[in-house]
């Protein structure tokens, strides 16, 4: 397992390398370059300075996330060929440049959705919130508006301003995408690919839809361990694997995370491991990493991810603003360098377990 935590670059991120590097038990960043839009080519001089910058540090790049998919291949236009044959540039760069895991995500219009990103908490933390209720009374077209208001001044990743002006004009193009179809492009997009990834040895980890059900009768894929196991067996290649999220899967309670995990064993090429705090179906909001503050047994997560022998890139995902830190909603610098605290002590813990074990059984 690798410690990391994502950052999103000096020009937009309000955490820098040197803070990151201060973390115990965090040794490289989850990056990208945030300012290249979806569909255009990452030149390689881009990647190799972003690189460089991040070595210069003390740290690594462990991934990328995201390279961003264009709606033409998501919707399967006759334009996406040429915007796969940019994501195939793109991926040779990175491979060119020792860099060989992307997250990325196959959502429609929106990268992922909340009702609020400043849930006031009783100890007077914010954190990012879904209610199910509130979002049925929101036009889609003006979501943007009310998402941006509260972003602190920070472009959110998936929410980027210059793709979500034509809102309307998507939601048309998306009209006669229902979840076969988006399955189809996927699967299409990931033998296109292919040849690339294994060339350069790139694992492409595919996010799970946030949350795990349709938003606005718009289509999701990638929500259950049945969902999962189909494109894992479909694509039936190395390459093509998972980002393990806990805070995306378990956004359905009905969703079992170790069954995910175990069921994806040796296609999970990163995890982001998060806590949720459940209201009622279709209700929650996030929580701090500690099981006691959530709803989900970090420790039993952590151990599954242990037990079939994940050895990837890991980061603390969203949690909570605290102490008055003002950064991009879900990516403040202090309640993630205490769950990557957490995390990493949950995981040496399990470790030491595990060698006591087989210590006594010999």
């Amino acid at each position: 397992m690798k410690m990391t935590l994502r950052w999103f670059g000096s020009r937009f991120d309000s955490v820098t390398l040197k803070q990151i590097r201060q973390i115990p038990g965090v040794t490289g960043v989850i990056t990208t370059l945030y300012d290249i839009p979806a569909g255009e080519v990452w030149p390689l001089e881009k990647i190799l300075e972003l690189k460089k910058e991040v070595m210069a540090s003390g740290l690594e790049i462990a991934g990328i996330e995201s390279v961003n998919i264009h709606d033409a291949i998501k919707i399967g236009l006759t334009e996406r060929e040429k915007y796969i044959d940019n994501y195939i540039t793109t991926l040779e760069n990175l491979g060119k440049a020792d860099i060989h895991m992307v997250c990325y995500n196959f959502m429609p219009v929106f990268d992922w959705t909340r009702s609020d990103l400043a849930k006031m908490r009783p100890d007077g933390s914010t954190v990012l919130s879904y209610d199910q209720e509130l979002i049925d009374k929101i036009d889609p077209e003006k979501l943007f508006s009310q998402i941006d208001g509260k972003s602190n001044g920070f472009i959110l990743p998936g929410w980027e301003p210059e793709r979500l002006a034509h809102v309307k004009e998507l939601f048309e193009l998306y009209k006669d995408v229902d979840n076969e179809k988006l399955f189809g492009n996927l699967v299409y997009f990931l033998n296109r690919i292919q040849p690339v990834c294994e060339k350069y040895d790139i694992k492409m980890a595919i996010h799970p839809d946030d949350p795990a059900w349709p938003v606005f009768n718009l289509p999701r894929i990638i929500t259950n361990k049945e969902n999962v196991i189909r494109l894992l067996n479909t694509v039936d290649a190395e390459f093509n694997g998972l980002t393990l999220c806990t805070g995306s899967y378990g956004s359905n309670p009905k969703n079992d995370i170790c069954e995910i995990i175990r069921g994806a064993k040796g296609r999970i090429h990163f995890a982001h491991v998060r806590n949720l705090i459940h209201h009622a179906p279709g209700k929650f909001d996030e929580a701090a990493h500690l099981s006691s503050d959530g709803s989900f047994d970090m420790y039993e997560i952590m151990k599954t991810l242990y037990e079939i022998g994940f050895d990837g890139p890991i980061r603390p995902d969203h949690g909570r603003a605290i102490w008055d830190e003002v950064a991009m909603p879900g990516y403040g610098l202090y309640d993630r360098a205490l769950g990557a605290t957490y995390l990493n002590g949950l995981w040496e813990a399990i470790e030491k377990s595990d060698k006591n074990i087989k210590k006594a059984s010999n």
